[in-house]
């Protein structure tokens, strides 16, 4: 029998083990804040990362929701429980702040979104993605804020504090059988009764966080018309103020292949009580994407943290294992390949910090009008960006860990099965891809995002280690002007290219960030950043366009010539 054991890996302190966060921070917030949010910071990194905090997750992921019908004596109750792991993740997220921050008056003011994007990144792998419900409840109050009346404002306070025990989570129901990202053809129906109440009836085919004591979703009032302007913001809540529950049942939790500890089902609405926010005349939509555009910086933050936590495993691993007598980190290919995974890593970094600094001045009203701009448009470009650096480096993190990293029970599989939501999630990568281009045409978005590129790299195009990177990024805007001028003669051709676009746009801003950062950090002594700047443009930022020939996609089916039986 061999006597060897390999030493296994351990996961490190996700705060002080994480140059690439450190710096952002501190580069973002300024020697005095980041001084304030240090402890908060060490704080969260070393529980999302503790053993307790690992154990609970791992549990919860064997644990997965159940569904009960009917009590036991026959009543119908619907009743879906989770795991205590999984709510215990709950607590200690709420804690933290992860829902609460944004909305406290804190010393961080405007660069709040900004800690806050930190906290999540670091929490969220841990929490068996309880940071679903998180963040469609941090979409959902800030939509009450911004488009509610006293009722809706009442319930911020609930979705919004640390108090766990008073806490509430908030659910987003839109998808319908007949589409996800076609709003327009959403069937659930509103009637006004005569006391003036409204109830909901239709089926929402995909619901998460389905324990949530509230949801946000759209319906369409009777007699309004056809399409997505016809479509009504409501808020529904699991019981009524009687306490009895609402006319919500649960047809099925779904069998997903990740998110397993999280709640996902098909309901159906069967005249439950819906409470408009705004008037219930239309604009439920733009209303809506309030909340959506919130929650795809959520999905961004998860993607960063989860190629975070890929890549610690694999340096984790990497420390531990010894090939050829040398200790496998130190190997050329693999050191080459964990790089790669770095470089990836501090990209969808500079993309997401970014969103959370925009997001943040625009909720306190210090956007300026541009500011506004480039945030509209680089919210989907940094959510279809990072879904799919995520999606590869999460994947390539269980490869370099081997075997081991191919089992349940070393938790990696679970990573990577959770990340495979994250381009799903609040939009595909095309239909995020179209989303970019139509904010262009609506305010110049995607031009916003290129010229502030541009000026992040302005006077570095003779800096001798970031003068390469900063003159890719150029040549890369000009590509991209390229492409956006020939997407106004031809809508197919726009459409077919919307997707490479997007993805150079992605690449492009998050390299001219890592210049712009780069340069600040060589004045402290580090050149990690302006290293990781040349290596993202020596791979390419701007990926091909679409093939010539569409027709590739197509194959045609040949008729049987077999004899009929």
């Amino acid at each position: 029998m061999n006597g060897f054991v390999q030493t296994p890996p351990q996961l490190p302190d996700g705060w002080a083990s994480d140059r690439t966060l450190r710096e952002t921070l501190q580069w973002l917030l300024g020697d005095e804040t980041f001084a304030v949010a240090g402890p908060l910071l060490a704080a969260v990194g070393a529980m999302a990362t503790s053993s307790r905090t690992l154990e609970l997750a791992a549990r919860a992921e064997r644990e997965p929701p159940e569904h009960i019908p009917y009590s036991t004596w026959g009543d119908r109750i619907d009743d879906i429980r989770v795991s205590s792991s999984w709510t215990e993740l709950g607590r200690l997220g709420v804690e933290a702040g992860v829902t609460a921050l944004p909305y406290e008056d804190s010393p961080f003011g405007a660069k709040a979104r900004v800690v806050w994007g930190a906290v999540l990144a670091m929490w969220g792998p841990s929490s068996a993605l309880y940071s679903c419900p998180v963040a469609m409840t941090d979409g959902a109050a800030r939509t009450l804020l911004e488009h509610g009346e006293a009722d809706d404002l009442s319930l911020v306070e609930r979705l919004t504090t640390r108090n766990f025990e008073r806490a509430w989570t908030s659910g987003q129901w839109m998808t319908e059988m007949t589409g996800g990202s076609d709003l327009g053809r959403t069937q659930t129906t509103a009637s006004r009764e005569a006391d003036g109440s409204w109830r909901l009836y239709g089926t929402k085919w995909f619901t998460s966080a389905t324990t949530s004591e509230m949801a946000l979703t759209l319906a369409r009032p009777d007699g309004a018309p056809a399409g997505a302007r016809g479509l009504a913001l409501f808020r529904v809540h699991r019981h009524l103020d009687s306490g009895e529950r609402n006319a919500i049942y649960v047809r099925r939790l779904k069998d997903k292949l990740g998110t397993r500890a999280l709640p996902t089902a098909e309901l159906e609405l069967q005249g439950a009580v819906g409470h408009p926010v705004g008037a219930p005349s239309g604009s439920g939509v733009k209303r809506m994407a309030t909340m959506l555009n919130i929650t795809r910086i959520h999905n961004s933050i998860g993607a960063a943290g989860a190629l975070g936590r890929g890549l610690a495993w694999a340096r984790a691993y990497g420390r531990e294992r010894e090939v050829l007598g040398r200790p496998l980190q130190s190997m050329p290919a693999h050191a080459s390949t964990l790089a790669d995974l770095a470089v990836d890593y501090h990209a969808a970094l500079a993309l997401v910090m970014r969103c959370c600094e925009l997001m943040g001045l625009a909720e306190r009203g210090d956007a300026s009008t541009d500011e506004r701009t480039l945030l509209r448009g680089l919210t989907p470009v940094t959510k279809l960006t990072t879904g799919r650096w995520s999606i590869a480096g999460v994947t390539e993190a269980m490869e370099a860990v081997g075997g081991v990293g191919y089992c349940e029970d070393s938790t990696i599989p679970a990573l990577v099965r959770n990340t495979h939501v994250i381009p799903i999630w609040e939009g595909t990568t095309n239909v995020l891809a179209l989303d970019v281009l139509r904010a262009e045409r609506g305010s110049g978005a995607a031009s916003a995002v290129m010229a502030d590129a541009l000026r992040h790299v302005q006077g570095l195009l003779n800096h001798p280690s970031i003068g390469y990177a900063a003159s890719a990024v150029m040549r890369a805007v000009d590509e991209l002007s390229d492409r956006l001028s020939s997407f106004t003669l031809e809508p197919d051709q726009a459409q077919a290219g919307a997707r490479s676009f997007a993805l150079g746009l992605g690449a492009t801003y998050a390299c001219a960030r890592l210049c712009r950062q780069g340069r600040w950090a060589q004045a402290s002594g580090s050149t990690t950043t302006a290293a990781t700047a040349h290596r993202l443009a020596a791979r390419g930022l701007v990926p091909p366009g679409p093939p010539e020939d569409l027709a590739l996609a197509l194959e045609e089916v040949a008729e049987s010539e077999a004899e009929p039986s």
